[in-house]
């Protein structure tokens, strides 16, 4: 449970400091918005976590995949199951954009028309679904160890929560920052309403994936940036039911307003 407690104490801190510090302003109501946020990620929650310990966690525990190839010290080979992890996750997020079928469930995280910490959690359940197979093939081909995925757990967990925050960093520390790990103002270009910016800064731990695969993008101004996906930017299409049933209905070219 060390996990979800580092995960509520960094989601209450960042709450504090995204009504201290905003980094932009908010276009729907905070209470609602961040209990559907905390819904869907209940529900998410609910349905995978008993899988995901089923499978995921005995197959951490065969010693096997790429990292047990060359003999190593155990230490090595968990920073480098870390580091793996992080970079397949990010083909992982890149499929989940450019393949249709993945993009009809990730787009629930997208219509969020506000971005905070809440929306960290904003994943659809059945999106979940999909990435157990993910994650298992993850563990097994690199070899991750079951400390390896616990410590690459609780960084992402972190992260994800800090880089989706709507917590203005003092541009020093901004700077200092991004060329390391993802930051909010970094991740906001992602969740711009616009494909080319959201076709970009795919990372959720590492920066030096996008560096490597030049796909990281770091010239927008946050005041150029509206939240969210154009054909959903009504608030009526994005109540709880609605997101729920997004996956399962019939999609329209998500970058073309709604008329």
């Amino acid at each position: 449970m060390t996990l979800f407690a580092i995960a509520a104490m960094t989601f209450a801190i960042l709450f504090a400091f995204e009504r201290i510090r905003p980094l932009r302003r908010a276009v729907e109501a905070w209470p609602r918005r961040v209990a559907r946020n905390l819904t869907v990620g209940g529900i998410a929650f609910a349905v995978v976590f008993p899988i995901q310990l089923a499978l995921l966690v005995p197959l951490s525990r065969r010693e096997f995949g790429v990292l047990h190839v060359i003999a190593m010290p155990a230490a090595l080979r968990t920073a480098l199951a870390v580091i793996l992890l992080d970079y397949t996750l990010w083909i992982w997020h890149w499929a989940s954009h450019r393949v249709p079928f993945l993009w009809r469930f990730h787009i629930v995280h997208h219509v969020d028309r506000d971005m905070d910490a809440s929306t960290a959690l904003r994943f659809h359940f059945a999106e979940h679904l999909l990435s157990i197979g993910w994650r298992a093939a993850q563990i097994v081909v690199i070899g991750a160890d079951p400390l390896a995925v616990w410590i690459w757990q609780m960084a992402l967990f972190v992260s994800i929560l800090f880089h989706h925050s709507n917590v203005r960093l003092p541009p020093r520390l901004e700077r200092a920052m991004v060329p390391f790990v993802v930051t909010p103002r970094m991740h906001g270009i992602h969740h711009a309403q616009r494909e080319e910016w959201t076709n970009s800064n795919w990372a959720s731990i590492l920066t030096c994936w996008d560096f490597l695969h030049r796909t990281l993008r770091l010239d927008v101004p946050d005041e150029a940036i509206t939240i969210g996906i154009p054909a959903y930017d009504d608030a009526r299409e994005v109540t709880l039911g609605r997101i729920l049933a997004l996956p399962f209905r019939r999609q329209r070219s998500a970058w073309q307003h709604a008329s």
